[in-house]
């Protein structure tokens, strides 16, 4: 018999082995974002939330999974030797959402509720976070359920590809262009938005990103 971890363990398998965060998978099953967040599995009384079948068989109609699959992925799906198991896990959050307080600590490593998780192929480095963009102004780079993994403790060179945390809100993915002591200059990814130069007192947080969905 199917317990309820083993129907959740196999949704999050899926939505690892396609690359996907949940979020990610139930965009793309036409499902609302959150539908299989950890936070919507069980009910604020403590009651287990299940998904439903209809949940279920978009997802395998998404991803071109079969039910056996599916339920293998419960508990008894045998790992072949191209399949090598994510080794580790990073905290997950919202692209729109980072730049609400709380989140971040002084360092900026990650804190406090609402993080999410996703899969990462690698050892992560101390502090980083991954972040699911939203919208299509990181095109054609990133695209609208692509999740990226930052790392605050990343050297940062010239060229590098950066998440920047405003004082006021912002969040802003962009190419380091050039970094003096006192200003930030940022090139945008997509061509359509000019450059950015920040006063280095107005930065909340910067970090490197190290790894993409893609």
């Amino acid at each position: 018999m199917l317990s309820h971890r083993d129907i959740w363990d196999a949704i999050d398998a899926i939505a690892e082995r396609h690359g996907l965060s949940v979020s990610g998978l139930a965009r793309l099953a036409g499902l609302d974002a959150t539908a299989f967040n950890k936070s919507k599995r069980i009910s604020k009384d403590g009651r287990e939330r299940w998904p439903s079948t209809e949940s279920v068989a978009k997802i395998l109609e998404a991803t071109n999974e079969t039910f056996d699959a599916f339920l293998a992925g419960g508990g008894a799906y045998v790992q072949t030797a191209s399949q090598s198991p994510p080794r580790a896990f990073v905290p997950l959050l919202g692209l729109g959402q980072a730049g609400s307080g709380g989140f971040f600590d002084p360092a900026g490593f990650p804190q406090g509720q609402g993080w999410d998780e996703v899969a990462f192929p690698s050892s992560p480095e101390d502090g980083s976070y991954a972040l699911e963009v939203s919208g299509d102004s990181m095109l054609p780079l990133y695209r609208d359920g692509d999740v990226i993994v930052v790392s605050p403790t990343a050297q940062m060179r010239r060229g590098d590809r950066v998440v920047v945390r405003t004082r006021d809100g912002e969040v802003l993915v962009k190419v380091l262009h050039r970094q003096t002591p006192r200003l930030v200059e940022l090139h945008s990814l997509n061509p359509a938005h000019p450059p950015r130069v920040l006063e280095v007192k107005d930065i909340e947080g910067m970090g490197r990103i190290i790894w993409a969905s893609q």
